[in-house]
């Protein structure tokens, strides 16, 4: 099994920036995607981002251009570099690793008007 947990999140004013971090208790961006997800309360989980382990990236339409997701395979981190905040990317973000089903606590990302 495989622990994440996230950090970076915060509060921030529209049109600014977070940086979030998810790190990988082993070594295993070779073998597994990772995705990022978010939440807001009484929405459903929805897809944000995923790095494959070629390092392809897709991106949900509605972060496209402004999020970029990376990794850093010596630290077991990736990364979700989030720009041009808006009020209505407020939402619990969490990390997952595809292979295993594995899922971080999250981390608040709130993006005030």
């Amino acid at each position: 099994q495989v622990q994440l947990v996230e950090s970076g999140g915060g509060l921030v004013q529209a049109g600014g920036s977070l940086r979030l971090s998810c790190a990988a208790s082993r070594s295993i961006f070779s073998i597994s995607a990772m995705g990022w997800y978010r939440q807001a309360p009484g929405k459903q989980r929805d897809f944000v981002a995923q790095i494959t382990t070629r390092g392809s990236t897709n991106y949900a339409d509605s972060v496209k251009g402004r999020f970029t997701i990376s990794r850093d395979n010596a630290k077991n981190t990736v990364y979700l570099q989030m720009n041009s905040l808006k009020p209505e990317d407020t939402a619990v973000y969490y990390c997952h690793a595809t292979l295993v089903g594995a899922w971080g606590q999250g981390t608040q990302v709130t993006v005030s008007s």
